[in-house]
């Protein structure tokens, strides 16, 4: 017998011996044709139907996170085949040991993910706590928790989490969505690769080793001598050999390393390699106590820019980093609220634990800027977010440091929501310049130049931030498709939508507009009738609030055109 790891998805028509009794051939048919579509879509995303039971589908994936969108995809599928919709099936997913046998899967794990199949509602998705904590730092949806709940012939309780709709694109979300050819090395350029924990380490340790990442990432980007790659370009090729990611990204250096805690010590073990023989150019191996822990950000980038660069100043150095927090307490609790951060939306209790340990940064360390910035990044995802009051917190934080290209960014964004372009603009082009290197504040800059009425701009922008990062974040496919549809390119809002890994209400909605400007009002109509399957709250008010064009035609047209397509107002 052999064993591996897999994530099992069982999906099982709802009903389907009673409306039998009414329509015994059709429901046959109409039943085949849904189980096809889910058969279709779990192929789509990389995963295999190893059996079919009645009208049941059980399927496995490597991945977690495409049997969850695989159930996704399946779900708002089953509008597209007439007399059914999404209620009509329910799913259960769990990650678990199985038995392979003959190409079937059976075992404890196959048994659970239908006994959490069964359990759900009607067109619900529910998932074991297993797969969530596999998800939740790059989920492509919003879950509830329902807390732990008995099944029939398992011994345990287990923890639910059932799908709460689709979640909007977030920074560490990937969509390599071009092929690219081998990139040139610039000179005086280099990779961060995400600093290593040992496989037994908590996760104070790997929520610690990614800010440290983040951090250097920073730091160096803000030498304009430098070259820097992007975090979640880095983050795709982390298992990667130097000389691969030297290829990969066109850099000449990469800079690698590990971190352990060892008592009230944090101990870095740092590699400098030079990419196209391997060679190492320096090592080297730094412990300080947690109370000198800010020291080390500016040791390391001193050292690693004057090794690539060998004439830099310390005192370019100085200028060009952001002001560090004044005690590690308040640098460690902002570590923690980047931590939940990071995970967005995917439970509300994330966010307000970000929340949380933002705050108490800024209670230990009040002139701590970026986590003032910070904490009104988080907050934007809760619906009760007050504006006014990120308003206010942005503005303390550009007091405190006017140089943060985060709080900048923030503060345009917010001006441009109250459609004060005019008093946006400045803090987007400082944002910009502030941080030349960061594909995320480039990229999220663009999307003031969409709204702005400057598509061309906006674009040129995405393809800067691009360039930095070839692994395309989804987030940016999303804002070229709303500047290719203000430019009147449809087909290639249409092209570009298709490269996302999932479909957004946002890329639905600008792709069904495409549609009808196409004149394929029938195409249009089905992926509207998809969005609201998954969301059947979604109205013309989702645009009206969220996409605040300056020149209001451009919104009053796109709102028109959806309405055409069905979207309720």
């Amino acid at each position: 017998m052999r064993r591996k790891l897999a994530t099992i998805m069982v999906g099982d028509i709802v009903g389907s011996t009673s409306q039998m009794e009414i329509d015994e051939e059709g429901s046959v048919q109409r039943f085949a044709d849904c189980l096809d579509m889910v058969a279709q879509q779990v192929g789509n995303l990389e995963g295999r139907v190893f059996n079919r039971a009645g009208d049941c589908v059980l399927a496995e994936f490597p991945s977690p996170v495409n049997a969850l969108r695989a159930a996704m995809a399946s779900r708002g599928a089953l509008s597209r085949i007439q007399g059914s919709s999404p209620a009509d099936m329910r799913f259960g997913i769990h990650l678990a040991d199985v038995v392979e046998i003959d190409g079937d899967l059976r075992g404890d794990g196959v048994n659970i993910a239908a006994r959490i199949q069964s359990g759900a509602d009607p067109g619900a998705i529910d998932a074991s706590a297993s797969v969530f904590d596999q998800v939740k730092r790059n989920s492509p949806c919003i879950f509830d928790d329902l807390g732990e709940k008995s099944f029939a012939g398992v011994s345990s309780p287990l923890r639910i989490y059932r799908v709460r709709g689709p979640m909007g694109l977030h920074r560490m979300q990937l969509s390599e969505s071009r092929s690219h050819a081998p990139v040139p090395k610039r000179p005086h350029s280099v990779a961060v690769t995400p600093l290593s924990v040992a496989s037994s380490a908590d996760d104070d340790q790997r929520f610690l080793a990614e800010g440290i990442t983040e951090d250097l990432i920073l730091e160096l980007g803000r030498l304009k001598q430098l070259f820097v790659v992007s975090a979640s370009a880095s983050m795709a090729l982390k298992e990667r050999e130097p000389s691969l990611v030297g290829a990969e990204l066109g850099v000449r250096y990469v800079l690698s390393g590990s971190v352990r805690t060892l008592g009230s010590s944090i101990r870095l073990n740092i590699t400098l390699t030079e990419t196209d023989e391997g060679r190492v150019v320096w090592t080297d191996r730094i412990q300080r106590s947690f109370d000198d822990f800010v020291e080390i950000f500016d040791e390391i980038t001193a050292r690693v820019a004057g090794t690539v660069l060998g004439r830099i100043l310390d005192a370019d150095t100085v200028a060009a980093r952001n002001r560090p927090p004044e005690s590690m307490t308040a640098y460690e609790c902002y570590l923690r609220g980047l931590d939940y951060h990071r995970r967005g939306g995917v439970t509300d209790q994330n966010v307000r634990q970000a929340l949380d340990w933002f705050e108490k940064a800024i209670d230990a360390d009040p002139n701590f800027a970026r986590a003032q910035a910070m904490w009104v990044c988080s907050a934007s995802w809760l619906p009760e977010y007050d504006w006014n009051d990120g308003r206010a917190r942005t503005a303390r934080a550009l007091e405190l440091d006017p140089n943060d290209a985060e709080s900048n960014r923030i503060m345009g964004s917010i001006l441009m929501k109250e459609r004060k372009f005019d008093a946006a603009r400045p803090y987007h082009r400082k944002a910009i310049e502030l941080a030349p290197h960061d594909a995320y504040v480039i990229g999220r800059c663009a999307a003031f130049h969409v709204l702005a009425g400057e598509p061309k701009e906006a674009l040129a922008l995405l393809e800067q931030a691009e360039q930095l990062d070839p692994f395309l974040p989804a987030w940016i496919t999303e804002e070229r498709i709303a500047a290719n549809y203000c430019l009147e390119r449809h087909t290639d809002v249409l092209e570009t939508s298709a490269s996302l890994p999932f479909q957004t209400r946002r890329s639905r909605l600008y792709c069904a507009a495409s549609l009808v400007a196409l004149e394929d009002l029938e195409a249009a109509q089905s992926l509207i009738s998809e969005a609201l399957s998954e969301n059947p709250t979604l109205a013309q008010s989702y645009f009206q609030t969220g996409e605040t064009y300056q020149n209001r035609e451009i919104l009053k047209q796109l709102i028109a055109r959806l309405e055409q397509a069905g979207l309720p107002r």
